[in-house]
């Protein structure tokens, strides 16, 4: 216990209450006078944190003795509750709370606890002068009584960490806020009567305590070795209802903070469905109920079960999709080169800087406005969902892009915002000189850096039972061999697969999630090619259910990779997906199964699944490091070839170049937009076009051809050429140039349709009128500076192909100075489940809303609360008369 205590030491005994740890650090600083500056102020900054920790945790009277010897300062801080055991926490800069034990292991020369039958005392010492002797280790109580093991499948402990750092940070809060005598939580007026009771608020800080206590214990027993943690805890058996006041007491914590009425902000969406789960399993399982893993629980917004790995700056340089990461500060932290390219910076210039920097200036307000809500509620409007938005650029210019938020943990607490910025149809960039050109190496995706794990958790690994290291590396590199042989996904699994075969397994399986969310089997690879498996096993599995809990399902939730040894029985009652894998693994023999994700970019994307067969060698845990960074480098090289192929299926960029740029026409303001849809990557119909005939009339058209492919595109880029040289060859009313029109693509491609508007604006003096015809396209939509909606529904006949013989109409309509005019395409509105009436309505109240908006901000509003949900693409054409000066 350190020095003995000399007879005559000064102490102070204290209330249980944080007024006294000002008293507490006042008497350290009065007792120690005459020693070093440092020693007094290190001695005194330790008290306060000790003294706080007992009146936090142990809530009785506290004895603070300090004395000086040698220049050395001696504390002993004293609580009455021996039973109540330390929570020693890791020392994350982020952490809101635990810093005390953490500080006196760092400051202190040496430190320890004692246990007696009415005291614990803490005592730690500071000396003056170096080495200082080893440290003492803690010395912690185990609870009394029966306890049970729950079991927590699937922990992603970056997630883990920052939810028990932020629910005890809310607990300090209350307790603090509880520390004048009324309920924590109401406020001075009474105003909230849900505020927490006191003994609730004991039961669950005692909880906590409990429950952080176990999961150290248990995380340090375990040998981390992907991104999520199997656990087994120990709890006391009758600790559930203490549980379940712990859960409530925090989720009024929460509503607290956001009223506003504690320092600390309540949970971010991820954190708080964590929370539940955790709790309800360890409630549950106490109770008799069975594990439910977190890969199979049901996700928060931007907390699919999917989102387990740790933020590590290396995954965003690493993406090929343009990404950027901010702190909860606004603040840039990480920025990849394709998002610094198609916003016109250098990564390293985007680092530090806030996020505005990126975003135009009529929606920095906005953007601050949600940023600060989410903070301030928990709640999100945009995580998880596909927003298309404009991002700016560094030049000025405005970059169409859909954005893509969410949220992901660090191993030291933080969250971090990660975004992905898709460009749908940016302005042409200029072109780079030759000296500035991109070479070879920038195309290439680089190797991400490994995640590292909390110094709390890391342990030295051995390599593997029977296998030294020049064999794995021998592994690694033909492994790179074979994956450098082919550019198709599928090819290089199998060749990969028959490698591992070779030198790490007797089986290799190999599955792929499809952009329908369902499992392919890819092959299923024997060491001896003689060895032949049924066909049956090969193709598409069965679909995933929320009762999968097989590895394989729980693997491609994003856990993993997971060690497999007790082969359940297939007469076992199972799912079809179940089912379907233990008649594979019966039919393989297998004695034990590592299964591993396939991961790329915040997605896994298959699983690989390694078997052995003889008993003598299975796979153990010792194993699992080396393959998890195997399997990393594999995944990498997979995605890699999917995203190639993607890329030459892809036909969009074509209809991006087929898009036109805008006229500058005088008394006209004209914008445009085109939104690719967000649930396919194929290319479609719609467009718009805009130009000045030789007469100076203004010709606006907007489109649709049917078709969702390549065929679609060139039939729309043929109509446009068409239609724009029949509108040049010689003017004539908008009905007769669609006829035109209608015979040209009636004998070109007999077999198309298509809607289109088509409309000319005629400015007369200081009036503007618009002429139009459609054939079969929505109506134009006219708002007036005043609000006033109405579609112009004249001029309306058949479809472009359904009759070329028939004569279509023309419409005139007079455009108010300040009126918006709106060309759009179906996709705008349309909605499954919802009819086009109603489609139309909401529009009409949106631009109404949107009246006097600058026209940019108009159709960048939008598409901002259209363009989210929409499952089509969307084409939007506006004009806007400006008054003569």
């Amino acid at each position: 216990m350190g020095s003995p205590i000399p007879p005559g030491a000064p102490s102070r005994d204290l209330a249980p209450s944080p007024r006294d740890v000002v008293a507490a650090r006042r008497f350290v600083r009065s007792v120690l006078d005459g020693a070093a500056p440092g020693i007094v102020d290190t001695a005194e900054l330790l008290t306060g944190e000790l003294v706080t920790n007992a009146v936090i945790h142990a809530r009785t009277g506290v004895e603070v003795r300090a004395w000086l010897t040698e220049g050395r300062a001696h504390v002993r801080v004293s609580d009455h509750r021996p039973d109540r055991g330390l929570v020693p926490h890791d020392r994350h800069a982020y952490a809101c709370t635990g810093r005390g034990l953490a500080l006196v292991e760092e400051l202190a020369t040496i430190h320890g606890v004692h246990s007696g039958e009415d005291l614990k005392t803490v005592w730690f010492e500071v000396w003056p002068e170096a080495p200082a002797p080893p440290a003492s280790p803690w010395e912690t109580v185990a609870p009394p009584g029966r306890s049970l093991t729950v079991t927590l499948n699937d922990v992603p402990y970056a997630l883990y960490w920052a939810a028990q750092q932020q629910w005890e940070g809310l607990l300090r809060e209350l307790f603090l806020a509880s520390a004048d005598g009324r309920p924590a939580g109401v406020r001075p007026d009474g105003a909230r009567p849900d505020g927490v009771r006191p003994e609730d608020l004991v039961v669950a800080q005692d909880t906590s305590n409990v429950i952080c206590a176990s999961m150290t214990v248990a995380v340090e027993q375990e040998t981390p070795d992907s991104s999520t943690l199997s656990l087994l805890v120990a709890f006391a058996a009758d600790a559930a209802p203490r549980v379940a006041v712990l859960r409530r007491v925090l989720d009024q914590a929460d509503l607290a903070a956001q009223r506003g009425d504690l320092l600390s902000l309540p949970a971010l969406p991820q954190l708080r469905a964590f929370r539940h789960w955790l709790f309800d399993q360890i409630a549950g399982q106490l109770s008799g109920e069975h594990p439910t893993a977190w890969t199979q629980a049901p996700g928060a917004p931007s907390a699919t079960p999917t989102d387990l790995a740790p933020w590590d700056a290396s995954e965003v340089e690493a993406a090929l999709v343009p990404t950027i990461a901010a702190d909860d500060g606004n603040r840039i932290i990480a920025a990849n080169r394709s998002a610094a390219d198609l916003l016109g910076w250098h990564a390293h210039d985007l680092v530090g800087q806030r996020l505005t920097v990126v975003i135009p200036e009529h929606l920095r307000t906005r953007h601050v406005t949600a940023f600060t809500s989410l903070l301030l509620t928990g709640e999100s409007r945009i995580l998880g969902r596909q927003i298309p938005v404009p991002a700016l650029h560094r030049d000025g210019r405005v970059v169409p892009i859909r954005l893509s938020v969410q949220t992901q943990e660090a191993v030291d607490g933080r969250t971090v915002f990660v975004a992905q910025l898709t460009a749908t149809t940016a302005p042409p960039a200029p072109q780079a000189p030759p000296e500035t050109a991109r070479d070879d190496r920038h195309s290439r995706r680089p190797v991400p850096g490994p995640v590292r794990l909390p110094s709390s958790t890391r342990k030295v690994r051995a390599v593997g039972p029977g296998r030294a290291t020049p064999e794995w590396l021998s592994l690694f590199a033909d492994t790179g061999v074979a994956l450098t042989g082919t550019l198709h996904p599928h090819e290089r699994l199998r060749r990969v697969c028959h490698v591992l075969t070779q030198e790490l397994a007797d089986w290799c399986v190999a599955d792929l999630v499809d952009e329908q969310g369902l499992v392919e089997r890819i092959c299923v690879v024997h060491r001896d090619p003689r060895v032949l498996v049924s066909g049956v096993h090969l193709g598409r599995l069965p679909a995933m259910s929320r009762n999968t809990q097989g590895s394989l399902p729980r693997v491609l939730r994003g856990a993993g990779p997971l060690l497999v040894t007790g082969i359940p029985p297939l007469s076992r009652p199972q799912n079809p997906l179940d089912a379907r894998q233990l008649e594979l693994v019966e039919q393989l023999g297998a004695s034990s199964a590592v299964v591993a994700p396939l991961r790329s970019q915040r997605e896994v994307f298959g699983a690989l699944t390694m078997v052995r067969v003889l008993d003598e060698h299975p796979f153990t845990k010792e194993d699992i490091p080396l393959i998890a960074e195997l399997v990393r480098g594999i995944a990498l090289a997979v995605d890699n070839a999917r995203l190639h192929q993607h890329t030459l299926s892809n036909a969009e960029h074509l209809q991006r170049a087929l898009l036109p740029g805008l006229p500058r026409v005088e008394h006209l303001e004209l914008a445009a937009r085109y939104v690719p849809s967000s649930t396919t990557a194929e290319v479609g119909g719609d467009w718009y076009d805009a130009f000045v005939l030789p007469c100076g009339d203004t010709v606006l058209v907007i489109g649709d051809v049917s078709g969702h492919d390549l065929q679609a595109a060139v039939a729309m880029s043929t109509l446009r050429n068409m239609l724009r040289g029949i509108a040049v060859d010689r003017p004539e009313p908008p009905g007769d140039v669609l006829h035109r029109l209608d015979r040209a693509s009636h004998t070109l491609y007999p077999l198309s349709t298509a809607t289109c508007v088509y409309g000319l604006v005629k400015r007369d003096g200081g009036t503007t009128e618009l002429h139009h015809s459609s054939a079969g396209h929505l109506p134009p939509l006219l708002t007036t500076r005043e609000g006033d909606t109405r579609y112009l529904e004249t001029g309306r006949d058949l479809l472009i192909g359904m009759d070329p013989g028939m004569p279509r109409r023309s419409a005139r309509e007079p455009l108010p100075p300040g009126s918006t005019l709106l060309f759009f395409t179906d996709g705008l509105i349309e909605r499954r489940g919802e009819s086009l009436d109603d489609g139309m309505a909401r529009l009409r109240r949106h631009t109404a809303d949107q009246a006097r908006a600058p026209l940019e901000v108009f159709c960048d509003e939008l598409i901002l609360k259209f363009g989210a949900e929409a499952t089509d693409d969307i084409a939007l054409l506006a004009l806007r008369p400006t008054p003569t000066a």
